[in-house]
């Protein structure tokens, strides 16, 4: 195995001083990034200073659903790395990446309403791996012309991986770098393609970690798992799920099952804490969830197939009880798990604030639910901020409009956007829009219920199915917008 790596780090190193390029090396902690880290960090150091003259970036992306274990030990190991990176001369830099608020998970399931991802609509992947590290990259690319991609793929994870790698080595524009579909002027490396997993073991286990981290403690995380596999840097759609990794997001539904998490919770008693983490997860991905989802989509119209409604975002009931859940099983992982983890956010201020503005302005849901569920949660006052100007109706208010629709949730919802959409036109100095607004609220709640709405949807098919735009009784614009008028009537 020396040989082999010595000559890997030898090449390296002449691949690294070949040029002025910056180089961007994706790190997730796991086994495979770790083995490609240390090559270039052994490579770096066997180069005279003057030599190490542009800068290596270290980037970890943090979707913030991370495996809490795994977590915290990538955030130590990047505190660690950045100061043996001092202490010894090298020019690396370590960096770790997460969603703007605005596309982190929670934000997107309990604040929009987007269902848990499936592969058929995998919302999750671009927002919190995508858009971070392709951001980055760009950056650096912006600033330098160009950027190398240092990357732990191989060949050995996966055919799909295997052909992919294959493909991209016909394109070669340097030796050993392959170009990056995805982002322009950007050139990947990838050290240890041809590698084994057993390869990649026997290099972690007989090298030394060159910044002070034990590969041993690695060698325990994984085999506390049932999975062997983690989670790379992902710049495009094409990377697969890496949810049963040991090394993923563990609200992860792309897969059948964590078995990742299963294994550590049923392998080592000490992890009991993280059961909530499971049920929670476990929660999400039922087969059927219509129950818990609007039968109008997100902008509020009807759509069929095989004749029944295509199922929207989450009720608000659903995302209420999502969040009890979530801040539930916070609570139960700081009052149980170990100290590394007492302070542990699954979800930040930051989100719960953005996740109230969608609920209270977005979605009109003026009865500012959030506070009174954070503290029913977790015994404290919510340490956001106020609640702005308040809503048109007092709680007592709301109250009484919920018990006069009685079980007609419908009329409830429509009632309530129509008041909070004339109260937010009467605060403006020009009320332009108010009546555009208005009779997009009564477009969404004109249903009696969803067989109603089913019923409409239908016969609004037929019509476009069978008749021509322009046919006596049917107003075409009306169509276009999901309207279809009764001839004679004037009325959907």
């Amino acid at each position: 195995m020396r040989p082999v790596v010595n000559r890997l780090v030898e090449r390296t190193a002449q691949l690294y001083t070949h040029d002025d390029v910056p180089w961007v090396v994706g790190y997730s902690g796991g086994k495979d990034s770790t083995a490609v880290l240390q090559i270039v960090w052994l490579a770096l150091a066997s180069l005279p200073a003057e030599q190490r003259r542009k800068t290596v970036h270290v980037i970890t992306t943090d979707t913030l659903v991370e495996n809490p274990i795994v977590a915290g030990w990538v955030g130590r190991s990047l505190d660690v790395l950045a100061e043996a990176a001092i202490r010894d001369g090298l020019p690396i830099q370590p960096h770790r990446l997460t969603p703007k608020i605005e596309d982190t998970f929670w934000v997107n399931l309990i604040g929009r309403g987007y269902p848990a991802p499936r592969p058929k609509f995998r919302w999750c992947t671009e927002r919190l791996k995508i858009k971070p590290s392709n951001a980055f990259i760009r950056d650096v690319v912006t600033r330098h012309g160009e950027a190398i991609l240092v990357l732990g793929t191989r060949k050995a994870e996966s055919q799909a991986r295997a052909k992919a790698m294959t493909r991209a080595e016909t394109g070669r524009v340097r030796d050993l770098l392959s170009p990056n579909t995805s982002l322009p002027n950007s050139l990947v490396y990838s050290p240890v393609e041809d590698w084994t997993n057993d390869d990649v073991w026997a290099f972690l286990m007989q090298v030394d970690n060159p910044w002070g981290y034990s590969n041993r403690d690695l060698l325990t995380m994984y085999q506390g798992a049932s999975s062997d596999g983690e989670c790379p840097l992902v710049v495009d759609k094409g990377t697969p799920s890496c949810g049963d990794s040991r090394f993923g997001c563990w609200t992860c539904t792309l897969v059948d099952k964590d078995k990742s998490m299963e294994a550590m919770v049923s392998n080592d008693a000490e992890k009991e804490w993280m059961l909530p983490l499971l049920e929670l997860r476990n929660a999400l991905d039922v087969p059927d969830d219509r129950p818990l989802r609007d039968f109008r989509r997100m902008n509020g119209t009807v759509q069929l197939f095989h004749d029944r409604p295509i199922p929207g975002p989450y009720t608000q009931a659903a995302r209420t009880e999502w969040l009890r859940r979530l801040l539930a099983a916070q609570e139960h992982v700081r009052a149980h798990g170990p100290e590394e983890v007492r302070d542990l956010e699954l979800i930040t201020i930051g989100e719960l604030e953005e996740i109230r503005r969608i609920w209270v302005v977005d979605k009109h849901e003026f009865e500012d639910l959030l506070p009174g569920i954070y503290q029913d949660a977790t015994g404290r006052t919510y340490p956001g901020a106020g609640a702005g100007d308040g809503g048109p109706l007092g709680a007592v208010e709301v109250a009484l409009l919920a018990e006069l629709c009685g079980e007609d949730r419908l009329h409830f919802e429509t009632v309530r956007e129509l008041l909070d959409v004339e109260r937010r036109h009467r605060l403006m100095v020009r009320r332009t829009g108010l009546f555009p607004a208005l009779e997009a609220a009564l477009a969404r709640g004109w249903y009696d219920d969803e067989v109603d709405a089913t019923e409409r949807a239908t016969r609004r098919r037929d019509l476009l199915q069978g008749s021509t735009p322009g046919q006596p009784g049917i107003d075409t614009a009306d169509v276009a917008d999901g309207w279809v008028q009764r001839a004679g009537t004037g009325s959907p």
